[in-house]
């Protein structure tokens, strides 16, 4: 049983169809991992052990089993999403613990399309920091538990990363699916705005945040991107030919000034341009117009974002990084900063950078991931800090609307993955998933840290901090 945990999703789907396997025997078997591994990763927030069996039982009985493209895949869900039945906590002591009456869209895209959820996963409170940790626990890097799975989505990540689930859901306003990917070495993609509903918080961080895949390969990222976006799965079984040659753009240059690249990350994004080229593509180096206002304009939009997601929340519930990163937000709009149409002026400045361009290539990161530590319980100032120094290639993307995917490449001095980013133009993501698909045939990554876990002698998870049902 235990051979279906590890297995990619495509593999999963592809046995349950085709009656190899049942959908309880994969979710069992991946149900044993999480209790094997939580303990020491801090995934999840919940694990809904007998629910998730008893819908493993219901999705072996439909009628149209053999036509579900996630048949039987288990999957996690980023906790600022709703799922039937189940409290949707974002993170903070200040919300509902009562269950939500309804999926949201895309976690019912899922079900309908055969997955299992099997529990929701840890973020920071209300989703703000790229390092999850919180009232509801730390999620480290399966590959260097010392360290965080990074945010927001650094519950789902680790998740995958740790084989504890192939697939996951998780949201990207500022680079949170694609900053916990780099940590975790995995392949996550943000998807272009309206690509995929999002209805996230209150607003959506003004229009910056979209839920997207995490996962092993590109293959998976590609499956669940599909379901996500709504795709039939005629389109998605076509046979697409090799994209080429392509005009790739390489730079390593920091969208925000006086952020240094460290020399792991640089060569991430030199490999991936490298073996880019090696497939035929024809690279430059090139650095996009990235306006001076860049960190102002993302800081009023990040901090609005979170005071739109504090309303109506008790401020005494709160982290104290959390009520002053709501109160400059609050700020930022009494001083008309979130009334200017940044995406449209970023936009036009970039757009002729992508006419000569198809594809660029950054570093994700231009340094690791800090300590899982308690950072909720620092100060806003260090918090930010520590952010941008670590994570400045991300939030351009959202400010613009368009596709950006991160995927492994390299590794980190002590054997953790590093990671390359790739960017788009409006409706690329199939092309983007292509290249990482080229760049995964002629650079294989190692897929999950369940190995190097399990020689470490992971620990049980606490039946008393994870509300199992």
């Amino acid at each position: 049983m235990t051979v279906w945990a590890g297995r990619t999703a495509v593999e999963i789907a592809a046995a349950v169809r085709e009656r190899r396997i049942t959908p309880r025997e994969v979710v069992a078997a991946h149900l044993a991992r999480i209790e094997a591994l939580d303990g020491r990763v801090g995934a999840f927030r919940s694990v809904r052990a007998q629910r998730a069996l008893a819908e493993a039982d219901a999705v072996g009985t439909r009628a149209d089993l053999g036509e579900l493209p996630l048949a039987g895949v288990p999957v996690a869900v980023k906790d600022n999403l709703a799922l039937r039945g189940e409290p949707t906590r974002n993170g903070t002591a200040a919300s509902s613990d009562a269950p939500a009456d309804e999926d949201h869209v895309t976690v019912a895209r899922l079900r309908a399309a055969g997955a299992v959820v099997v529990g929701k996963t840890n973020v920071p409170e209300l989703c703000v920091f790229g390092t999850t940790e919180g009232v509801h626990g730390t999620s480290r890097n399966p590959w260097d538990t010392r360290r965080t799975a990074g945010g927001s989505s650094g519950g789902s990540a680790a998740a995958v990363a740790a084989g504890m689930v192939p697939i996951a859901l998780g949201n990207d306003g500022m680079g949170s699916i694609r900053i916990p990917a780099a940590n975790c070495g995995l392949v996550g993609l943000k998807p272009g705005y309206g690509r995929v509903p999002a209805g996230i918080g209150n607003g959506d961080w003004f229009g910056m945040s979209e839920n997207g895949p995490l996962a092993t390969t590109a293959a998976d990222a590609r499956l669940l991107f599909a379901v996500l976006a709504g795709e039939d799965r005629a389109a998605l079984a076509a046979e697409r030919p090799e994209p080429g040659p392509l005009r790739v753009a390489l730079s390593t240059r920091s969208p925000i000034a006086g952020v240094p690249v460290t020399l792991p990350y640089a060569r991430a994004a030199h490999e991936a341009a490298a073996l880019l080229a090696h497939a035929g593509h024809l690279v430059t180096r090139a650095h996009p117009p990235y306006p001076l206002s860049l960190s102002t304009i993302a800081l009023a939009r990040w901090t609005g974002g979170t005071a739109c997601d504090a309303e109506g929340l008790d401020p005494s519930l709160l982290a104290p990084r959390t009520r002053r990163h709501a109160a400059l937000g609050r700020a930022a709009e009494r001083a008309g900063l979130l009334r200017t149409d940044h995406r449209a002026l970023l936009r036009k400045r970039l757009t002729p950078f992508f006419a000569r361009y198809d594809v660029l290539v950054t570093p994700t990161l231009a340094r690791r991931g800090p300590a899982a530590a308690p950072w909720h319980e620092r100060g806003w100032w260090g918090n930010v800090l520590v952010n941008t120094a670590y994570a400045p290639f991300t939030p351009p993307w959202n400010l613009t609307g368009w596709p950006a995917v991160s995927l492994p490449v390299g590794v980190l001095p002590g054997g953790a993955p590093c990671a390359a980013q790739l960017v788009g133009k409006p409706g690329s993501e199939h092309l983007l998933l292509d290249l990482v698909a080229r760049i995964e045939e002629l650079r294989p990554w190692r897929r999950t840290a369940h190995e190097l876990l399990s020689r470490a002698g992971a620990t049980p998870r606490d039946p008393a901090s994870s509300a199992s049902s």
